[in-house]
């Protein structure tokens, strides 16, 4: 009969740290990362990590963060999510039950990010995802964010940018169907391409981890589509391209922000000469606060940070701003802060906040030239 005594007892104190506010201990802010630093894309991982350190250590530097009379430093908890769902669920109730932060950053990709937001809503502890694009990460979520634009507008810029800028009247696609990311922007494509009087002559799909692209590809090839947009991720694309370009395939490949990695380039060589892409940011047009973000970047890790790190420090800018209004480590009123932010000057350029976790922003196109990123457009919302 004790057994079930002190299960009860342990369920009542879950709940309770559930609820309420970050810590017993109130000398510091405890805020999760779940980051994927292992699996498929650990780039991201990585960035996402090293960015929202640098923005704890500048923080902490500088006196800690104003909540109520007191100035508390970070304390970021991180967790490996691994590239994995069910990974991302389990480090997400870990970070909640056992770490007890106040909020979490991440995870990136969405089909990371969604069981994440599951978890997160559930228990009341605030997500923020810096680069999931997906609608489903934060629909129906109160207490899920994220820093990027969502993919019906990424969707829509490169249909439109297909049409208008390389006049392209047919379109291909090849996503990854096992994907949420890849699978949702294919189809926003699809949609936005065919409304503005395009016609999609080919939707091939493939499964993760696939590298063999040939089969796929040949039935895009006799097609013969004005434009081939690759909705997938930089460790996948490379490949898609040079088998693309090897089978004779000759017409502008464009791609979304999963193409955003310093990694890609490397990867696919002269085959991705010409190729575009949408995205967060362009450091070659960045704003003074996005300049600033850049130096100090290059100068703590020796390298130009990517969309995931500019997203990663956005995320915890805003959550920062958002526990000073708050004035209390207390998940509800940072949540309620946080809902309440009309406008907010990011490293990836302006948000704007209409009553839901998805921010209102730009996305800008870039031309893979010279072996490097190019500033080629931006596109308003």
């Amino acid at each position: 009969m004790i057994r079930p005594k002190w299960s009860v007892a342990i369920l009542l104190m879950t709940f309770a740290l559930t609820w309420g506010c970050t810590s017993q201990d109130t000398k510091e802010i405890r805020i999760g990362v779940n980051a994927e630093l292992t699996g498929s894309k650990p780039t991201v991982g990585d960035s996402c990590q090293k960015a929202a350190a640098l923005l704890a250590a500048q923080v902490n530097q500088a006196g800690g963060l104003k909540v109520g009379n007191q100035q508390l430093p970070i304390k970021l908890i991180v967790e490996d999510n691994e590239d994995k769902a069910e990974s991302a669920a389990a480090a997400a109730q870990k970070l909640i039950s056992h770490n007890n932060v106040l909020a979490i950053i991440g995870p990136n990709a969405s089909g990371n990010a969604i069981p994440a937001a599951r978890i997160c809503e559930d228990a009341g502890v605030i997500m923020i995802s810096p680069w999931s694009t997906n609608p489903k990460t934060t629909e129906g979520k109160k207490f899920v964010f994220r820093a990027c634009f969502i993919d019906d507008f990424q969707g829509q810029v490169m249909a439109k940018f297909a049409r208008d800028n390389l006049k392209a009247q047919t379109a291909a696609v090849l996503y990854d169907v096992a994907s949420e990311y890849n699978k949702g922007i294919a189809e926003f494509f699809k949609k936005f391409f065919e409304a503005a009087g395009g016609k999609v002559v080919a939707f091939q799909s493939y499964t993760k981890d696939d590298k063999d692209f040939s089969s796929q590809l040949t039935i895009i090839k006799a097609a013969n589509p004005g434009v081939l947009f690759l909705p997938n991720y930089y460790n996948e694309v490379p490949l898609q391209v040079q088998q693309a370009r090897r089978l004779g395939i000759t017409c502008p490949i464009i791609g979304s922000d999963s193409w955003g990695s310093a990694e890609l380039l490397p990867l696919g060589g002269a085959a991705l000469e010409g190729c575009y892409f949408s995205t967060h940011y362009a450091p070659d047009i960045a704003t003074p606060t996005a300049q600033k973000f850049i130096k100090d970047y290059e100068t703590k890790y020796g390298k130009k940070p990517d969309d995931v790190a500019a997203l990663t420090y956005d995320a915890g800018r805003l959550l920062c701003a958002a526990i000073t209004q708050a004035g209390a480590l207390d998940r509800k009123k940072v949540r309620e802060a946080l809902a309440s932010v009309k406008e907010f000057q990011g490293v990836t350029g302006q948000m704007k906040f209409q009553g839901t976790g998805d921010p209102i922003k730009s996305a800008v196109i870039l031309l893979i030239k010279d072996g490097k990123f190019n500033y080629f457009a931006a596109v308003q919302p």
